[in-house]
């Protein structure tokens, strides 16, 4: 347990991070910034990590970055603190790992974005998702404008970015911002199962897939192509390919060992 966040390893391989300060809505404060950043580093530098769930305490998800804590900051501490805040987002996205958001109640601003940075989203049937920073006079800054066009299309994302109103669950799964709405009681519970079978694939293969899935979604088809044939080539030739189609064979559960 940290100040601001809990890190549990449920199963081996597969570990739930939870944004702690559930009395303030698990806003995202400078210190809170620090520590996701000093994890996100440590947990990519791990090779056994196989798969991430991220949710948060309570009622909310994330409610955003803490505006009390920012209310007569001077630009300098401002452009400091947020500075923090895009070093932890791009270590978040630089992951080689899996990280399965569990939306589990309100996820505005910067927890939204959060939320985005993840590879997919579960939610709550209590979830809400918004990005309202144009009504505080700026606009999202930790890829919320980028990640949200990529996951629902251009005028989705326009309308939500303007507008500053909030999707519930029901619609963030209708326009593919999450991929299942779960009961409150149950979202965790399934979305670590979710992540615990991932973390049953063959690891080389879930780190290419993640790769070449995030790489190739920006570039030409021609080069995303040449993207995913030089991981498989790559792939092909390792000891877990040999064991899975082994394990397949002779009908028993791989053993892979990430090489």
């Amino acid at each position: 347990m940290t100040q601001t966040l809990s890190l549990l390893e449920p199963t081996q391989g597969v570990h739930l991070v939870t944004l702690s300060r559930p009395a303030q809505a698990n806003a995202l404060s400078t210190d809170m910034g620090r520590e996701l950043l000093r994890l996100w580093l440590a947990l990519a530098g791990d090779h056994n990590v196989r798969a991430v769930v991220l949710t948060g305490e309570g009622r909310f998800f994330c409610a955003g970055a803490d505006l009390k804590e920012r209310d007569g900051m001077t630009d300098e501490a401002w452009a400091l603190q947020h500075k923090l805040f895009e070093d932890m987002i791009r270590a978040q996205l630089a992951c080689p790992f899996p990280i399965l958001a569990a939306i589990n109640g309100a996820a505005m601003g910067g927890g939204a974005e959060m939320a985005l940075a993840c590879d997919f989203a579960w939610a709550s049937e209590t979830a809400k998702i918004g990005l309202p920073e144009a009504g505080l006079g700026i606009i999202p800054g930790l890829g919320g404008t980028q990640l949200l066009t990529r996951a629902v299309g251009e005028r989705r994302a326009a309308e939500m970015l303007m507008s500053g109103l909030p999707v519930d669950a029901s619609e963030a799964l209708s326009i593919g911002l999450v991929n299942k709405v779960c009961k409150p009681e149950s979202l965790v519970t399934e979305a670590l199962a979710r992540a615990e079978l991932i973390a049953g694939k063959a690891p080389m293969s879930i780190r290419a897939v993640k790769a070449v899935v995030r790489t190739g979604a920006v570039m030409p088809f021609d080069q995303a192509m040449d993207l995913e044939l030089r991981e498989y080539n790559r792939l092909f030739t390792s000891n877990d390919r040999r064991e899975g189609v082994a394990a397949f064979n002779q009908k028993r559960p791989a053993r892979f060992q990430g090489n």
